[in-house]
Parts: structure tokens; sequence; C-alpha cells
């Protein structure tokens, strides 16, 4: 879905991030269509006790078509499905990845609930729930995480999201916090987007937005190199600052993964923040949030 990979740089990958020290590893069964979790259980054959391991339930798909699918006996098949896959019996954190409107939480709670009990699952978490879903869920099932969308760009978690988590002692793991890539820093107006590419799609990387968002990132470079920092380790700071945030980084070659490196060992100060949010303001006059990404409900 964002350009391409192949199994022997994701292997590789994976090396490299249990090397560099990064000892949590996100996944789902519908990336690939089973085909990540394949990958990834191979490649921690022997090492699995150096990895928190999280993964989702709760879509489907058919004929290439995902949508929402969080019935008890889709959770108990996923799981299954999943466990095979990654080589391991048990998951640390398993997340459902969207709500399902068509679906009781209470229905698809009880069934996570009865595989933490039965020590297929240790943890339970949440993505793409609004506070009030959470509420509703929480009242059947403890939980432990939740997975929004948040970076520079996307920020609708700090009015709710943000705040619940605090409240109630939830890990927050950030994805998206380099926006799909533009904030690697890497990407010009010329940028082309082939194949089964979903930035394709997505608004911010259609014009005219996307002049918006590049002349964004050019301000944004200009604090990162105040620091001696690139912009890709700002984007990531920026997310580790805002709370008990997690930010989940997504690379599909080994050598992308040595700059988390400049990500830790410093903080970004108030003025930082304040000169952070004038360059967004002053450049994004047209702002879109990831929505599009929202699969359908089931028919």
């Amino acid at each position: 879905m964002w350009g391409g990979a192949d199994d022997e740089n994701a292997a590789k990958t994976i090396d490299k991030a249990l090397d560099v020290g990064i000892n949590l590893i996100d996944t789902a069964p519908v990336y690939g269509f089973g085909h990540s979790e394949e990958i990834l259980g191979k490649a921690l054959q022997g090492r699995r006790d150096r990895v928190v391991l999280a993964t989702k339930v709760g879509l489907n798909w058919q004929n290439g078509q995902v949508f929402r699918d969080s019935r008890k006996a889709r959770v108990e098949e996923e799981l299954d499905a999943s466990l095979k896959r990654l080589h391991t019996d048990h998951i640390d954190l398993y997340q459902v990845h969207w709500p399902d409107p068509k679906t009781p939480f209470e229905e698809t709670a009880r069934a996570l609930e009865k595989s933490v009990q039965s020590g297929k699952v240790h943890a339970l978490g949440l993505s793409n729930f609004s506070p009030e879903q959470m509420d509703e869920f929480r009242k059947f099932a403890p939980v432990a995480s939740i997975q929004p969308p948040y970076n520079l760009f996307e920020r609708e978690i700090e009015k709710d999201i943000l705040p619940y988590a605090v409240r109630n002692n939830l890990a927050v793991l950030a994805y998206g916090p380099l926006c799909r890539g533009l904030l690697s820093g890497k990407m010009t107006a010329e940028h082309v987007f082939t194949g089964d590419d979903l930035r394709k799609v997505d608004p911010k990387f259609l014009q005219p937005r996307f002049n918006q968002y590049l002349n964004a990132v050019q301000g944004l470079a200009t604090i990162a190199e105040q620091h001696g920092k690139s912009l890709l380790a700002l984007a990531i700071r920026w997310v580790l600052d805002r709370g008990p945030t997690i930010a989940l980084w997504g690379a599909r070659k080994p050598e992308q993964i040595t700059a988390v490196q400049d990500a830790f060992g410093w903080a970004l100060s108030a003025d930082d923040m304040a000169a952070i949010d004038a360059v967004v303001a002053q450049n994004v006059t047209d702002p879109v949030g990831p929505e599009f990404m929202a699969p359908p409900a089931r028919s």
C-alpha cells in the first residue's frame, strides 16, 4: 500500500531494528492479507522474547476489498490464524483495528477477554476508536492502549483522545508519525506515486494541497537544522514529546532504521513547539486528515 517492499529487505529491516534496540513491532493481518505477519514470524524465530509483539483483529476482506468485521467468530478465526503466521503461542498486544458498527462492542470485548484468560493474548488495545467508543468497550474488557493517527500535520487526537489516554493511563501507539513519508524530507512536487501506493488517492499528496505541505516541510527542516537533526528525527521527537506516546515508524529497508537513533537524547522546548505550530499554520491553509483510509462497514 506504500509503494512496495520485498521480503528479503523486510527481514533485514527487522534484524536492524532489533540491533538498534527497538523492542516493539506492530503489524496486522490485513497488511498484505497475512503476508506481513508471515514475514515477521519467520524473522523473529529464536528471538521472539526480544520484542513486544503487537498485531490487530477486526478486519476482513473479500476479493481484495477490506471491511470491518469484529464478530466473535471472526475474532476467534483471526487470532488462531495470526498465532500460526507469527510462529508464536501468544500475542503481547492485540488491538481491534477499527470499530465495527454492526457488531456490539460487548460481543467483541468478551471474545477478546476470553483470549486473555486463555493466555493467547497478554493485553488488549483499540485502534481508531473515539473516547465514547472506548468507554463502551471498556465496560466489558480492560484496555491497555489506543492506536490513532498522529503527527505534526494530523493532530485531531489532541482534542479528545490524547487527554483521554492520559486520564485512563493508556499508552498511545501513534501511527503515521512521518505522515506517510511527507516528514521524511525526501519528497518533492515532482514525486509520482505508482502501482497500489495509497498516496495516489491521499488528499495531502494531490495539488494544490501537496505544495502547501511541502512548503511546511521546508520550514520544519530549518527548525530541525537548528538542533543539528534531520527533519525525520524532528518528526519522531515531536511525537515522543507530546505525551504517553510511542511512534510507530514504518521502514522497508535496513538503512532507514539507522536514523532512529537521532530521535533520542534530546527534547523539544516550548519555544520549539511554538515555532513548529507557526510553520504549519502559515503554510497549510487547507489541512486534511487521514479519514480517507477508513475501511467501510461490512455489507
